[in-house]
């Protein structure tokens, strides 16, 4: 995952998310206690969940690293529904702050500098930004779709101080340092 991605995950949830052996007991809870259920959605043998649950001395096993990762995507995917629609439908209707560290470079007329240079920027973003952000990602776009989004809408609002000047200014935005959305 990319910074954006795991930027807009972390303003949808309000808990992080549980791994290793939470993460397990969440998928239990989830399927009302059955192992039969959880080795299901899984993929995997029943007896397999039996010995990560077990509370008999000796017998416990810690799950591999690809079970871990099927383990990871199963509950990212049920943690939170709730919390994760609420959010989603207030940044699309009141828009959200951005918060990145990244490389920024312009098309501008001669004269300027144009060069890219690491910028730490801030600035609120409309609703309709974040519904094309979650459009692209629901969509199954990728990083670099997201940044191409991001950096038109912070063209606009930020370097073209929402088209009241520099007109025509081409916005590149690379090396995302990182990327926080603040959702109120």
């Amino acid at each position: 995952m990319g910074e954006i991605v795991k930027g807009l995950e972390r303003a949808l949830l309000s808990r992080p998310v549980p791994t290793g052996d939470a993460a397990v007991r969440f998928l239990l809870r989830a399927e009302k206690g059955s192992t039969k259920k959880v080795a299901v959605l899984l993929g995997i043998s029943q007896r397999t969940v039996q010995r990560w649950v077990t509370t008999r001395p000796g017998m416990r096993r810690r799950p591999s690293a690809v079970h871990a990762g099927l383990i990871d995507e199963a509950v990212r995917a049920r943690w939170q529904p709730l919390v994760r629609a609420r959010r989603r439908a207030r940044a699309e209707a009141d828009g959200f702050v951005f918060h990145t560290r990244a490389w920024f470079g312009f098309a501008a007329p001669a004269g300027s500098s144009d060069d890219p240079r690491v910028r730490l920027i801030t600035q609120y973003l409309s609703g309709e930004v974040a519904r094309e952000l979650f459009a692209a990602r629901d969509a199954g776009g990728g990083e670099q779709q997201q940044m191409v989004i991001l950096a038109r809408a912070l063209g606009h609002a930020y370097f073209r101080d929402g088209g009241l000047r520099a007109h025509g200014l081409g916005i590149a935005f690379t090396d995302v340092e990182f990327a926080d959305f603040s959702i109120d």
